[in-house]
């Protein structure tokens, strides 16, 4: 579910309570917690609604009914859904990436997690890409797919993507680098292996 910049700095405020989307089906359950570029939003209720009141309409940071009627996302054809949200906090990965200072149990469980995402279809590819991504920050994942020897951009960036869960990467406006976390683990990494 995407929001836009000024809808995220509302929720973060908490002046916007409630959003509306239109969907064949709901896409988000309550409890949920979505990844954003504020951090997390909680997805506190979805209920199915026939139209939008008033009072949701304020929560929702608009001047009436009628002016958030025109602003919902999706198709008019579709189900109306009436979600409460409400920021939760920064995103966890953010304070991961700079815990660098990693102990012998935190690096043990790390290279376990990382050895099973090498046992995958792809083979071993962790060490690989962090390596990669520490020699050449900042380069455009099109630029480093092939190099990593994956046969498409999209498997790469997922892949990229599984590494910054575990606080290993950033992303960058172009590319990516390995966070402190990242740098440091790969370090130790190439130390025990020599």
């Amino acid at each position: 579910m995407l929001f836009r910049q000024d809808a995220l700095d509302r929720i973060r405020d908490g002046r916007v309570s409630v959003v509306f989307r239109r969907w064949r089906q709901a896409r988000v359950r309550a409890g949920s917690r979505l990844r954003t570029m504020i951090g997390l939003v909680e997805i506190r209720s979805v209920d199915k609604v026939d139209d939008v009141t008033e009072d949701d309409a304020a929560k929702a940071g608009y001047a009436s009914a009628d002016a958030l009627r025109g602003d919902i996302p999706g198709d008019a054809a579709h189900q109306l859904f009436r979600m409460e949200v409400g920021y939760a906090g920064a995103d966890p990965r953010i304070e991961l990436r700079s815990h660098d200072a990693l102990s012998a149990a935190e690096f043990a469980e790390l290279t376990a997690r990382l050895d099973r995402m090498d046992r995958g279809r792809h083979g071993p590819w962790t060490r690989d890409v962090l390596a990669l991504i520490a020699a050449r920050p900042a380069v455009r994942a099109g630029d480093l797919f092939a190099e990593a020897g994956y046969p498409d951009m999209l498997s790469f960036k997922r892949d990229v993507r599984r590494l910054k869960e575990l606080g290993l990467t950033e992303s960058l406006d172009v590319g990516y680098r390995l966070s402190p976390r990242g740098s440091a683990a790969l370090t130790r990494m190439r130390d025990a292996s020599s």
